[in-house]
């Protein structure tokens, strides 16, 4: 592994990837693309509570463009994780604008030249059989390197 990519969001199950993703990284001297991705409903949405708390502080937050909303998103999650683990890293955000999911990540990683994709799966099977989402099948299907899928527990 020379370079990967990990898509991250801010739940549990993703920054327990990243940082093992980060220790295996730094482990054999590869870097790291930390893909955060955003819709615009999402962004929208998090718009709508950080004005709902400058109300309620009296405060006022910057207006970002979604784009810069993303890359910073990616930023925030991988210094925070990777803090204290010796690995470089480059953040970047994308905007899906209708994009499959899927489609999106392997483009960022063939285009940055990764050999590895990190991402988090979802259980869909009530019966609890590992099925990864459409997302992770996607990459594992399209995606011409490795690719390690770790089942979210939430």
């Amino acid at each position: 592994m020379r370079r990967a990519l990990v898509v991250v969001d801010p739940t549990d199950s993703s920054r327990d990837l990243l940082r093992e993703a980060g220790e295996l990284a730094a482990g054999v001297g590869a870097n790291l693309i930390v893909l955060s991705l955003l819709t615009e409903e999402a962004y929208e949405r998090d718009r709508e509570m950080l004005d709902t708390i400058a109300r309620e502080e009296r405060t006022d937050y910057p207006d970002e463009s979604i784009a810069d909303y993303a890359d910073r998103a990616a930023a925030g999650l991988a210094d925070d994780v990777l803090a204290g683990i010796d690995v470089e890293y480059d953040p970047r955000g994308v905007v899906l604008d209708g994009d499959d999911r899927g489609a999106t990540v392997v483009r960022v990683a063939e285009e940055a030249g990764c050999d590895h994709v990190f991402l988090v799966g979802k259980r869909r099977s009530p019966t609890g059989k590992a099925v990864f989402g459409d997302t992770a099948q996607s990459v594992i299907l399209n995606f011409g390197g490795r690719t390690t899928v770790a089942m979210a527990d939430e």
